[in-house]
This record gives structure tokens, sequence and C-alpha cells, in this order.
């Protein structure tokens, strides 16, 4: 049971692990490493494809910001999204990119909107007009209008150059690596020389040589995008009026009109007015009242230029039918005809039925039977009165979903003027239009997504705000601190909590010290034994975390610190600086002045304020040893009293020593002993009697009891004789002088002489004797080797005969060593 609930325990804990990795993983693409890897990765990526621009511009990139901008879109998780389908745009999926606003959609997404944009736009076209005309169909985001011929079919490259482009981590999506090489919009004859990239083309780089717009300046290279400059000089081009010259400085286009004022006559010249030089022609408000050529009438035209023309009442005029025409003079007005006037009346089908007349004729009045505009119903009425019935039409709009119910519907029903209200894919509103059929368009709203302080700002299509992950913002978070601090530690605009405050505290201590641990103001303390287990069924529940603050720890500066018995000052925390003891011995010099207190440091209560610090006190040991002073050079008594100041008693006991000698025992007073000077001790220690020390001769000495080495010059005689022990005579010892023995005369000599010959024969006996006894040896070997003797076992016996000088000579050498013996005697 239990190896069963500990492996359930475990799988539980890998679950829940999983679970949690899970999570983290849906609402942040990546770790912050894996992120600050990434955009390692995206910056050399955009280098690359920059690289060639850059180039031409010697490293200014400050045009590619519009580009860069698109691009850092392409590379941000779920900041590129089709406003079709509101979903991401993924790497390897098949897209298709606008060239108007360079929005990027997914291929079968688009194939989708244009086939039922145009489905839409030619269903109205009867069976005859349909096929004739070709119709456009929109962008979803900028309505830029491509023909039906121009619907993607298939997926190519931002730049169009190769189809199906592979996917490479180290390009820019749905790039193909190449350079762009799209012509630059407005064309200058030059082409884009990025890497494939999504976005507009930026501004040409090439450099051209231009002169400015008034073609005064010198021709100087300039950027081909920048080409068009000003010299900043006046125009000096002469303006439409031809009396004046620009005087704004060179710029592009036509001259502005001449702004300055002069008086103007109007066109009939009568008047004259200040008035733009740019404007000259101008109407006064004055009839023009000239005669005209009749002389009964003047002209009624205002301010006008040229003749006035003849009177417009002059030649042949028409009655107010147009049935007659009449030649009268211009004072004459032109009577009616008297015949019918028969023009059309208002109702386009009767004619006027009165006689010719003047002024406008009157409304038809006759009765027909007319018919509604549904033609359902008829009815007898006159006939300038319009007639519709009640009915409504019950046909469906073309929205498919309303119907007409217009009274008296004449069948061509106007498109549907309800609004569509449909919620869109944002769903955070719902469709503007017009009811219609087919999918609704995206929705054209933006959506800020900001930072926590909202200096960061990157905008995304509306619903997308809910699943893409805040910008990165580079300013500093401006929260107030929650802690005691004023200002809190700079980090980077963040949600969430701040993380947690790593200033030092500084609060003061009740010791005055500032705390220098970090803030512990809003600490993470560990909450245990809150939730009661309901039975053993219920799985343990995880602690619980609450923020609150910790009071400051103790006080750690060092403060020196003195012991107790002023031994030594060492640096202590300052919650515990308090008067310690060492451990040391107390070493304060006891009153006896010999030896000091024994104690541990300890507590020493000053009995008198001046007093010396080092001074023993009440709490110090009593010293209770006896007298250790050294006593007076000689003397081996102890001093008679405990240990006590000053010098010891003179000491009076009797001393047992031995004579210089070594012989005889003395007694002598100590104190005559140890204070009397080297005679006098010579003469104390002394016992009267003759030294018996040994002189280097070996004699005795000669003196009384002494202590200094006894005297060399021995008065005793000696006896010397010479080598061979013939000669003798009595000397003084001291005479002697290192002389051992006597020289020998000439009997000595010959006697020596005659004890080395016999030495030398001997010397010779004994090497021929050696050679016989070797040369025996020999002959016994060659015997061996002839196997003259038969039986091995038997050893060979050589027979010797012995010589003279060894028969005798035992005999001859024992008389001579004894001679010489009793001559060494002698």
């Amino acid at each position: 049971e239990l190896s069963s609930q500990k492996k359930f325990d475990e799988i539980k804990k890998a679950n829940q692990a999983a679970a949690k990795k899970l999570v983290e993983d849906q609402f942040s693409s990546s770790s912050e490493d894996d992120e600050e890897d990434a955009e390692v990765k995206q910056g050399k990526i955009l280098a690359k494809t920059f690289t060639i621009y850059t180039s031409q511009t010697d490293g200014d990139a400050s045009e590619l910001e519009r580009t860069r901008q698109y691009m850092n879109e392409a590379f941000q998780s779920g900041a590129m999204t089709c406003l079709i389908c509101i979903a991401s745009v993924k790497r390897n999926q098949a897209v298709w990119s606008c060239c108007g606003c360079f929005c990027i959609f997914h291929l079968v997404c688009i194939q989708k909107w244009a086939k039922d944009s145009l489905f839409l736009v030619s269903s109205p076209l009867t069976d005859d007009d349909f096929g004739k005309k070709d119709y456009p169909w929109p962008c979803p985001k900028c309505r830029f209008e491509y023909k039906r011929s121009e619907t993607p079919s298939r997926y190519y490259c931002y730049c169009g150059k190769v189809e199906n482009p592979t996917l490479d981590p180290w390009l820019v999506p749905h790039s193909c690596g190449q350079i762009c090489e799209r012509e630059f919009k407005p064309s200058c004859g030059h082409k884009c020389l990025l890497l494939c990239h999504p976005g507009p083309c930026p501004p040409c780089p090439k450099m051209v040589t231009t002169t400015c717009h008034c073609k005064k300046a010198r021709p100087v290279p300039r950027r081909c995008s920048a080409k068009e400059w000003s010299c900043r000089l006046p125009c000096g081009r002469t303006l439409l009026c031809g009396q004046h010259a620009c005087e704004n400085s060179c710029h592009a286009g036509d001259c502005q009109p001449c702004p300055r004022v002069s008086k103007q006559r109007c066109i009939c010249g009568r008047q004259t007015a200040e008035r733009l030089c740019a404007s000259p022609q101008w109407q006064c408000d004055q009839v023009c009242g000239k005669p005209l050529p009749c002389g009964n009438h003047t002209c009624e035209q205002v301010c006008h230029a040229g003749p006035c023309g003849d009177c417009p009442r002059s030649g042949k005029r028409s009655c107010p039918c147009e049935k007659s025409r009449f030649t009268l003079p211009c004072t004459e007005d032109v009577p009616t005809c008297g015949d019918s006037c028969d023009k059309v009346l208002e109702c386009g089908i009767h004619k006027c039925s009165q006689r010719c007349h003047r002024g406008p004729c009157e409304i038809c009045r006759q009765e027909v039977e007319k018919q509604c505009r549904c033609g359902k119903h008829t009815k007898r009425m006159p006939c300038h009165k319009p007639y519709l019935c009640e009915t409504k039409c019950t046909k469906i709009r073309d929205c498919q979903k309303h119907q007409c119910r217009r009274k008296c519907c004449p069948g061509n029903c106007p498109p549907c003027d309800q609004v569509c209200g449909r919620t869109l894919g944002c769903r955070n509103h719902k469709c503007p239009s017009g009811c219609h059929r087919g999918s609704c368009n995206p929705c054209p709203e933006t959506v800020d997504v900001k930072c926590n302080c909202g200096k960061t700002v990157i905008k995304v299509p509306c619903g997308r705000e809910r699943t893409i992950k805040p910008p990165k913002c580079k300013q500093l978070c401006s929260r107030p601190p929650t802690c005691h601090h004023s200002t809190q530690e700079k980090h980077y605009c963040h949600f969430g909590r701040c993380p947690p405050c790593r200033q030092s505290c500084q609060k003061t201590l009740m010791c005055g010290h500032l705390c220098p641990v970090s803030c512990h103001d809003e600490a993470l303390v560990k909450q245990t034994g809150l939730h009661q287990s309901a039975g053993p069924w219920e799985q343990p529940s995880e602690p619980a975390f609450i923020q609150t603050a910790l009071p400051c720890p103790p006080c750690e500066v060092p403060i020196p610190v003195e012991c107790l018995g002023q031994h030594e000052v060492s640096p202590l925390p300052c919650h515990s600086a308090n008067p310690y003891s060492c451990k040391r011995l107390c070493g304060r010099l006891l009153d006896c002045q010999n030896h000091t207190c024994m104690k541990e440091c300890h507590l020493v209560t000053k009995l008198n304020s001046s007093a010396d610090g080092k001074k023993v006190g009440p709490e110090c040991s009593q010293c209770e040893e006896e007298c250790t002073k050294s006593r007076p050079s000689g003397c081996p008594h102890r001093c008679v009293l405990p240990c006590h100041p000053g010098d010891c008693p003179s000491c009076l006991q009797m001393l047992k020593i031995k004579c210089h000698c070594k012989l005889s025992v003395l007694y002598v007073e100590c104190l005559k002993l140890t204070c009397a000077d080297l005679k006098e001790k010579e003469l104390l220690i002394s016992c009267k009697n003759q030294c018996p020390k040994e002189l280097p001769c070996g004699h005795r000495c000669k003196e009384i009891c002494h202590s200094s080495s006894c005297p060399l010059n021995c008065s005793q005689k000696v006896k010397l004789r010479c080598l061979c022990k013939r000669l003798k005579k009595e000397i003084q010892c001291s005479k002697i002088q290192g002389q051992v023995s006597l020289e020998c005369d000439a009997l000595c000599k010959e006697m020596k002489r005659k004890a080395s010959e016999i030495k030398e024969a001997e010397a010779k006996a004994a090497i021929e004797e050696e050679k016989r006894r070797q040369q025996a040896e020999l002959e016994a070997f060659e015997n061996r080797l002839k196997g003259r003797r038969k039986n091995k076992r038997r050893k060979d016996e050589v027979e010797v005969e012995q010589s003279s000088w060894q028969k005798y000579k035992n005999l001859i050498m024992l008389p001579m060593f004894g001679v010489a013996v009793v001559m060494v005697a002698w």
C-alpha cells in the first residue's frame, strides 16, 4: 500500500508540473532566456537583410525604420494577423501580401475573399451583362482594387521571385533570401537593394548628381530619394501678372500667384479698386446701361467686355405657343396667335387645351384609369395625381434576408437599408455596413496594446489584444514604492507586482545605527496549520504565503568593547555589545607585589576613582603562597615569612658543607658564608689538611686544602730507565718536562743488533718451510690425478723431514726470552 501510494504521489506531481508548464507556455511564448536568444538571432537576421543597403548609405539606417517595423512584426509572435480569419500567420503557412497596404493574409483566406467579393458585385447583373465587364475585388484592409485576373493562386515570397519559399530559421519568415530588386515607388529607375522583405521598400539610397528647383545652383551629388532640393535662393521667375518676379526661395512646381496689391480697373472700366495682382480681371456690380443699336433700349448686362450686341427684341419673334412668328419693332410686344397651346403638360401624356397664352400651362385635370406602380390595382382619378396602393412588397432584397416592405413597389427593390449588425471576427464590434450577403468585412479598427506605463505601444488588429503578449517596455517603472523607501530600485516597466525591494533597509534601530539588511517590509512568510484537513482522503494543500513586514534583525555593527578585566578591546555586534569575560587570567598584581590574580577575567571594582585601572580590586584572589623571592647567592634556605613585599630578612641557619677537598664536613653560619668575600670564603671552607688531589704527574699535592688548581712544580723524585731497561737514574719530577726514558749506550745497541739477526733467521726458516709444504701438496695432487692410488678414501700421507732449526728452536728461544724479561724489569 505504501509503495502504490508513493507511485500515485509521484505521478500526481508529474502531471501538475506538466500542466503548469503548459499554462506558462500558453501565456508566454518563451522564457526570458529564450526571448533574449531570439532577440539576438533577430538582430543578426535584420543586420544581414540591411547589409547591402547600409553599405550604400555608409551605415545610415534612418530610412529603414518603417521596413524594420514590418520585419519586427514578422518576427514577433502573434503580431502578424490575418484580418479575414483573425488568426496568427505562422511561418509555415502560405501567405499573400497586399501591394497597397502591405498587409499579410492567408492565401486560402484571400482567395475566398476575392471569390466572394466578385460574386457579390456580379449578382445584381442580368445574364446578358454577366462576364462582359471585369469587375475588381478590393483588399480587405486598404480597399485597393485588383482585377479578376490578379486573384492570387500560388504562394510566392515577398519579392515574387520564388514560388513556395522554403522555411529557413535564419531568414525573415516567407522570404527567399535573395535581393528584392523591386522598383522603388515613385519610380526612379533603380531597384531595391534589401534582401526579400515584407512591407514597403525603403527610399532609394543611390547617389545621383542633380541641380536645385530653380536650376541656379551647381549640380551636387545627393540621394536619389531626395534628389529634389532647394538652394534657398530667390526663385526670380516672372509671375503670371507679367510685372513682378517670384520672391519665394527656390521651390518645386509652379510659382504661387503674385501676392502684391495694385489698382485694377473692372472689365467695363468704370471702377478702379486695389486688388491682388494675380487676379487683374474683375466685374463690378453695375449694369452696363449703354444704348443698344436700336436706340430704344439700353444694355442690361452687368459689367462686361466687348460690344453690347444687338437688341434682343429685334428681328423675328415667336408667339408664346411658338406656332406663329412676327416681325415687329422692338418697342412692341409679340401678340398671342389665338390658336390652341398644345404644349405637353407635366403628366407627359396630355396637351394644354387653352388658347395661346403667356406664362406656364395649368396642371392636367383629365380623369384617367390609372394603374399603381406595382401593377396590382387600378383607379379612376385626375391625371396629375400619382396613384400608390397600400400593398407592401414581399420580395427579398439583395441581402437575401429582409423583405422590401415598400408600399406599391414597382419591382426594382432598392438595396437593403438596414445595418448588418453582425458581430465581427474581433468579437468587439458589429458590422456597420448595410445588410449584405456573405461574410462581413474584417474589423477595420486597430487596438493599441500598451505596456503597463502606456509609453510603449504596438498596434494590433482588433480582437488580437487578448492573446498577444504586451510589448517589452524599456522605460523605468514609475510606480510608487510599496515599502518605506522614498524611491524604489530602477527596473523596467512591467505588469503585476513590482519585484521585492532589494535596497538596504536603513531604518534607525534602537541603538541608533541604520539597518543594513535588504528591505523586509514585504517579506513572504509561510503560513502553516491554517487549514485543517477534513479527513485522510483530502489531499494536503500547498502552503500559503503572505506578505508581511518583518522586524529588523539585531544590529550587527561592530562596536569596540573592553573586556571586564581590561585586557583587550574586541569588536562585538551592537546588539550584544556588553562587557564580557575574555577567558584570560586576571593578571593584576596582588598586594604581595610578587604574584598576579589567577582568576578568569572578571569585573574589578575601583575603590578610588583616581586609582590606576590595573590595580587589584576586592574581587581578585588573595595570595596564600610562600615567599618565592630569590635568596642571596649560596643560601639554600627559604624565607621564613609568607609571600610579602620588599626584601626578605637575613638567614641565621647553619650550613653543612664540605671543604675544598671534599673529605671533611664543616658547619658554617649561612649569613657569614653568603656575606663573605672570596678570600674569607676560601678560609671558611678550608679544612686545614693536606690536599688529597693528584698532580698531573701522578704524585699528591703538598698544599693545604684549597679551592684552586694544584701547583704544577712537583718536587717528588722519580727513576728513569733506558728502553732496554739496562740503565737507571733518579731526577726531580718537575724537571723531567716530558722525558720518559734514558738514552741507550753502545752495549744496549749491540744487544739490540743480535736480537734482530735472530728474528731475521727465524723469518727465513719460516719461508723455506712454507715452500716445502707447498711442494709436497703439489706432488700429492699430481699423484691423485695420475691414478696411482686405487683406494681414494685413504688420505695421502707425506712425510717431511724436519730441519735443524725446527728441532732445536724451542731450546734456543726460551733462554733468550728470559734474558729480555729480566732486562725490562730492571
